[in-house]
């Protein structure tokens, strides 16, 4: 017995306008050794327990939250790739350093910009900089050093100001400004990543396809097959068990984790980011086969 997905069409809803209006075109670069390792939750919980993960290697890896806050989750993710890509765009600065204003990144991601989204956005980066990524026994592998036993944290500095009043008084002459008080950020990206980007110890995303699949189970998914396809590889075949330490998923039976895998993998399908995906069971362990589409021009 197993479960197949057939390829097919699927009718999602539509995106809003500021998805409309994003560029056809754009690839984000990921550091590839992260990609490998889970960092966001999939869900938006208060779970504060740290994440841990042993790769097949027997390197351990653990995200930490700091104290009182929660690990990492689905925003966080979509803030993460945003910035790889406002980094990417900015020319890969030496000093790390993207700067940006709220508003605008809140609408490159097509949110809402609203106050209640610049609060969300300002946890993100201050998660980013707090949450501990722990490395020991080569977890993570550096382009420069080869596998590391570090601690680091995706962001060094993040520093958020608010606008000047004199700044505010004039909000109302920008409608699409009035909802929320903007703010200017400046983040830092850590050297641990920057150092594996420079070495072109990458992936890379289509933006428009990330930003098209909404769930965010499915843009995790993509980012971990990615990594598959930069090993020249056409098919990936993984453990569910492995497969939801990796991602990282709290469900753990197959047929859980089939119900939760399952409108992602339609998500990557209707894309054309997969061409087949099937679960089945081998020798008592359940499997997922996937099938890898084409890469798309933008992905560059």
């Amino acid at each position: 017995m197993h479960w197949r997905i057939p390829p097919r069409s699927i009718n999602f809803p539509a995106v809003t306008l500021a998805a409309r209006k994003r560029p056809a075109v754009r690839g984000v670069v990921l550091d590839r050794s992260l990609e490998e390792l889970p960092l966001f939750r999939l869900s938006d919980s208060a779970d504060d327990a740290p994440v841990s993960f042993t790769t097949e290697n027997g390197g351990r890896w653990r995200v930490i939250p700091a104290p009182g806050d929660r690990l990492p989750g689905t925003f966080d993710q979509d803030v993460y790739v945003e910035l790889l890509h406002r980094y990417h765009e900015a020319g890969s600065p030496a000093d790390g350093a993207v700067t940006f204003t709220l508003h605008s990144f809140l609408r490159s991601m097509g949110r809402r910009a609203d106050g209640r989204t610049y609060e969300q956005l300002r946890a993100a980066l201050t998660r980013l900089e707090r949450t501990t990524l722990e490395s020991t026994e080569g977890a993570y592998w550096s382009a420069p050093t080869g596998p590391a036993d570090i601690s680091f944290t995706v962001l060094s500095t993040v520093s958020v100001q608010r606008r000047r009043v004199a700044d505010r008084e004039q909000l109302h002459l920008f409608g699409n400004l009035a909802a929320g008080e903007p703010g200017d950020a400046r983040v830092t990206l850590s050297a641990t990543l920057r150092a594996n980007l420079a070495a072109r110890h990458v992936i890379t995303l289509s933006a428009a396809r990330y930003h098209a699949l909404s769930s965010p189970v499915a843009r995790r998914l993509y980012r971990i097959l990615e990594v598959a396809r930069s090993d020249g590889r056409l098919s990936w075949r993984i453990t569910l068990e492995r497969l939801a330490e990796q991602m990282p998923l709290s469900q753990r039976y197959p047929s859980h984790l089939t119900r939760v895998l399952q409108p992602a993998h339609e998500m990557l399908l209707s894309a054309g980011l997969v061409r087949d995906i099937a679960i089945r069971q081998y020798e008592k362990e359940w499997h997922v086969d996937y099938v890898l589409g084409s890469r798309p021009r933008d992905e560059t």
